[in-house]
């Protein structure tokens, strides 16, 4: 069973077993912090109307159990690439559209872009950018609320960037206090680094835990 939004989220324990949780709604930033505040993220292609899903299990990351393989070990200790936090937000959001669409559709639509652009602007939404030879070679985007990391998308422009972002970012997370990286969705390329499954459950204790009210 999901809920027709009114503009307050019902309770995330009630979400189908898909992980639905309210349809309708807007993208207006307080409308996005309160459903991350709850474990809800949006996710909906641009002809259905916004969709707010809180899936059960959900797959997180915590930054000091990050796997690093030798092969990726070797390639980092090379310096092939650089990295940079928050120096290009809406190239890094626009390339992960683009690689979306390159693959099976993006739910990026320009609704979303300009929503988590704002985010970004108001310091909430943050990107992490790979470089090789001055070139966006790869990075991801996500919300930050206290020391929680929400990861939205990730892109790649050629082998081992986006794993490269990752890594790179979970030693920043350490520097930086981020306790949990949620990962939304299980991917077996987030398991292989080091992800896991929790319940729900566990994933909103959480984020009582670690996210600070804003």
């Amino acid at each position: 069973m999901h809920f027709v939004f009114d503009g307050i989220f019902p309770d995330p324990s009630l979400a189908d077993e898909d992980g639905l949780l309210a349809v309708g709604g807007d993208l207006h930033p307080q409308t996005i912090l309160n459903a991350y505040h709850i474990g809800a993220y949006p996710w909906y292609n641009e002809e259905n109307p916004i969709l707010w899903w809180c899936p059960n299990p959900r797959l997180v990351l915590f930054p000091a159990e990050i796997k690093v393989s030798k092969s990726m070990k070797q390639l980092l200790k090379k310096g092939q690439f650089s990295f940079t936090l928050n120096q290009n937000f809406e190239a890094v959001i626009e390339a992960c559209r683009q690689n979306r669409t390159n693959q099976d559709g993006t739910w990026i639509s320009q609704e979303i872009l300009e929503a988590y652009t704002q985010m970004h602007y108001l310091g909430y939404a943050h990107s992490v950018e790979v470089w090789l030879n001055n070139e966006l070679v790869g990075g991801f985007y996500g919300i930050q609320l206290g020391k929680v990391f929400f990861g939205e998308s990730m892109f790649s422009k050629i082998s081992n960037a986006s794993k490269s972002a990752l890594i790179y970012f979970c030693l920043h997370a350490l520097q930086e206090g981020i306790e949990v990286i949620d990962c939304q969705q299980t991917t077996a390329h987030l398991i292989s680094m080091g992800a896991r499954e929790i319940s729900r459950q566990d994933f909103l204790l959480l984020l009582d835990k670690f996210v600070k009210a804003d």
